[in-house]
């Protein structure tokens, strides 16, 4: 008998496995997931840590320096900018979290039945894809954010009804190719409606895109959420976001003499952002199949 017979045969690796050894193998992913994790501890455990709230005011610590009691100074009123920077992390996280998950939703959804719903149903869908793409973001964003008013709940809605067309898209663009194949073509014929057709078909094919989209998303809602509240329109004080702390910098004595008062906020927001997008792209790559040629 041959060394070739006796050989044990290698199980081949699925395509999850797959895809998580690739994740695993990116350097940038990993440096995005080293600098982000610490920085997610940090902000859903500070309550238990640190000493001072967001609002609690020292009025023997007026625009003070870092110090033994306040590790990265105080603000003009007395609070401590590393209760107020975690803080604002928290806020920010969650504003984006969530406006993402209603976005994504909204996204898969209009997509899905886009695709699933019969030309009537397509073409109106994707007028109206069309018609809010069309929009100008930036315009569009400010004219709904002055309607909605300042606070967390309106910021979340309104960026959450910004981005969902181009989710929207391609997920139509996957389930058009999608709703040709033999199995769906057979549970059509077996009379599955539109419902069983998107959660059982649709929705595990389209799992790679939903998590490499709501990633990425979530960086831009954390900057969205920024711009909003350092103009006045998002998360207004005393509730702390590291928009609100960097609209601290639009007063020149704050920001020639009073420096750890935005610096800090400003690199919280720069490595948060640059992490989740290092995972994000870390994630895009480990589900092209393309990769697997490399």
């Amino acid at each position: 008998m041959t060394d070739a017979a006796t050989a044990p045969i290698e199980r081949t690796k699925g395509p999850t496995r797959r895809s998580i050894e690739r994740f695993f193998g990116n350097r940038a992913a990993m440096v995005g997931l080293a600098i982000f994790l610490p920085i997610l501890v940090a902000i859903i455990t500070y309550d238990w840590w640190w000493g001072s709230g967001p609002n609690e005011i020292d009025l023997r610590a007026l625009n003070k320096g870092p110090s033994p009691e306040h590790w990265l100074g105080s603000d003009g009123v007395g609070r401590d900018v590393m209760a107020r920077l975690l803080q604002g992390g928290r806020v920010s996280l969650i504003v984006a979290v969530v406006s993402v998950a209603i976005s994504t939703v909204i996204g898969f959804l209009v997509g899905s039945f886009a695709s699933f719903g019969g030309r009537v149903v397509d073409a109106s869908l994707m007028r109206l894809v069309d018609l809010a793409m069309t929009l100008p973001p930036v315009i569009f964003l400010l004219v709904l954010a002055s309607i909605a008013g300042t606070g967390i709940t309106p910021t979340i809605l309104v960026i959450s009804l910004l981005s969902w067309p181009t989710l929207s898209r391609m997920v139509r663009a996957r389930l058009l190719e999608l709703r040709e194949r033999d199995f769906v073509v057979a549970a059509r014929g077996m009379g599955a409606g539109v419902p069983h057709l998107l959660f059982k078909h649709g929705l595990p094919n389209c799992i790679d895109i939903l998590v490499v989209y709501a990633t990425l998303q979530v960086a831009n809602a954390i900057l969205l959420e920024a711009g909003l509240s350092f103009l006045g329109l998002g998360i207004a004080p005393p509730e702390a976001s590291w928009g609100n702390m960097l609209n601290l910098a639009r007063s020149t004595v704050v920001l020639e003499q009073y420096p750890w008062q935005w610096m800090f906020p400003g690199a919280a927001l720069v490595l948060t952002v640059l992490a989740i997008n290092f995972i994000g792209d870390g994630l895009r790559d480990a589900f092209d199949p393309r990769s697997a040629l490399n």
